[in-house]
């Protein structure tokens, strides 16, 4: 009798205690929360976390997760973890998919707890006049959306079949099935989603790319880039000049082209023929509706594709909705590369690196900068107060805090040397957006070897389809500008020496030289034209 009245009594004591339990737990997964605690753990750290949770990402393989640690995937030994780190993306496709599963957690910074002093202003609504609230593509959504639009669309079908389709159709083939390279010392496997692909494609590219350039059209607007050599737009003119001179990729043969290149600057186009306070672009896009008139009633070549195999380079913030109507069909690189309100279409239009060009003679001025023991200064920004995000960014931080300087447009000094030298001098570098997503900072930031900070929502990062941007570049929501300082602050020392040293061995691809060299931005432009087409090919 004593022994069942003991059974009964530990049975009851059980009982209140499952209760207890299940009123204590949310979800009421009382087994899982008594006897799997750690593992419960370990599920928080490799899910999104909830709306309010305070915990500070990390770093999985190549993302940058905030709390200033390398880790490596779970399940993976320790003995790999050094194969993975070293060989990126491209012969580990299980472990990109892995990578991509983490990257909305480890570059959205949401969930980061504000600490106590500054509760009140992360409250503050960020605003906006281009998007509404939850309309944020992460770099991770944008990955997935490539990979969709690659399976999903392709350019209309030719009205009639050329044997450049199927050139471009084996090139197509042969990228899918790149050998594995990992021996190639001028490419590291870290900075690219693949480098076997685009080792390959670049490879294709080179040995058989042809691109016929219209001789139509009257300067300035056409044919001249010397009118757009220096300053933010200097993109365009580059690309112009260096495509014009060249004798490898251009062809006098329309009918060998894989590639027709509209050959006009959006930069001259709106000095040239925009009215003053107009505030309509209705003229510009009338005159290139005219040119495309031109164009397709004397050669077939447009009418034969509808433009799909047509191209054109332009960094205006206008040339988006200049080229939007008529155009569309396009390949079209474009520095205002807003992948929600601008109609840019990953997969098909390519982000076009914004650089600024102190002299047209010497391109590479001032390149590079000091050593990461001599950069003082944990982050820098400078510039006009253009769009409604950098007043927010200086209301935050400007005179805030001794390592970060953050400045409006600073006084004029010979050859700009007072903001260059902060670039040079600087571990981090903001790139703020202005009145559009695209900044000159984020190629001035690499040039100077400095970690970019891009604070951009919906901003599609140059040659987003081969370069892996998140192992040497740090992409914060513009909503997250009050944890600035905490976000940087977070990434280990050791982090941070591996994403400078990457910064430097990605250079190589955001440099014009006077000719053109193998890899620089020129051929890296061509490159993601190039791609694009080809995985658009739709041979009739």
């Amino acid at each position: 009798m004593e022994t069942k009245r003991l059974v009964y009594l530990v049975a009851v004591v059980f009982a209140v205690f499952i209760i207890f339990q299940y009123i204590e737990f949310p979800y009421g997964d009382v087994v899982s929360s008594l006897f799997y605690a750690s593992k419960g753990k370990n599920v928080i750290n490799e899910t999104h976390p909830h709306e309010n949770s305070s915990q500070i990402p990390q770093i999985v393989k190549n993302i940058t997760r905030f709390d200033g640690s390398n880790t490596s995937p779970p399940g993976v030994l320790e003995k790999d973890k050094k194969t993975i780190y070293d060989r990126g993306d491209d012969v580990a496709s299980k472990n990109l998919e892995l990578e991509r599963n983490f990257s909305n957690v480890s570059n959205s910074f949401q969930d980061y707890e504000v600490p106590s002093d500054n509760k009140s202003s992360a409250n503050e609504v960020i605003p906006s006049n281009q998007r509404a609230i939850g309309e944020i593509v992460t770099i991770s959504e944008m990955h997935e959306m490539l990979v969709h639009n690659r399976a999903s669309f392709r350019s209309m079908k030719p009205r009639w079949s050329s044997a450049v389709d199927q050139e471009l159709l084996n090139a197509k083939l042969q990228i899918e099935n790149a050998p594995v390279n990992e021996n190639d010392h001028t490419l590291h496997p870290s900075l690219y989603v693949n480098v076997s692909r685009f080792k390959r494609s670049y490879e294709l590219m080179e040995k058989t790319l042809k691109v016929y350039i219209y001789k139509e059209g009257e300067k300035p607007i056409f044919h001249q880039p010397q009118a757009v050599l220096k300053g933010i737009y200097a993109s365009e003119g580059w690309f112009m000049k260096h495509m014009k001179a060249n004798k490898h990729f251009v062809t006098k043969k329309p009918k060998e082209a894989h590639l027709f290149y509209i050959p006009f600057s959006s930069r001259m186009l709106e000095e040239k023929l925009y009215v003053v306070d107009s505030h309509s672009h209705k003229n510009l896009i009338q005159y290139l509706k005219k040119y495309l008139d031109l164009i397709s009633g004397r050669y077939n070549f447009w009418n034969r594709t509808g433009g799909s195999d047509h191209f054109l380079v332009a960094c205006h913030d206008w040339a988006p909705s200049e080229t939007k109507k008529y155009m569309n069909n396009c390949i079209r690189a474009i520095c205002n590369s807003d992948v929600k309100n601008e109609g840019f279409e990953l997969g098909k239009d390519v982000s076009l690196p914004e650089t600024t060009i102190q002299s047209s003679k010497n391109p590479l001025r001032q390149f590079g900068g000091q050593p990461p023991s001599k950069r003082s200064t944990l982050a820098f920004f400078a510039g006009r107060m253009h769009g409604n995000l950098r007043p927010i960014l200086l209301n935050h931080w400007e005179n805030k805090d001794p390592d970060m300087k953050i400045f409006k447009k600073l006084p004029k000094s010979k050859n700009n040397k007072n903001y260059i030298e902060y670039m040079k001098s600087s571990k981090f570098c903001i790139c703020a957006k202005g009145y559009e997503v695209n900044s000159p900072r984020v190629v001035e930031a690499i040039f100077y070897e400095c970690v970019p900070v891009i604070i951009s929502d919906n901003f599609v990062p140059p040659f987003f389809e081969v370069l892996n941007w998140e192992s040497f570049a740090v992409f914060l929501k513009e909503k997250d500008i009050p944890n600035l300082k905490n976000i940087l602050v977070s990434i280990s020392d050791a982090r941070y020496l591996v994403m400078q040293e990457r910064v430097k061995m990605v250079q190589q691809h955001f440099l014009w030289h006077v000719k053109p060299v193998k890899y620089d931005i020129f051929h890296m432009i061509l490159h993601s034209i190039w791609y694009n087409r080809v995985f658009r090919v739709n041979p009739r």
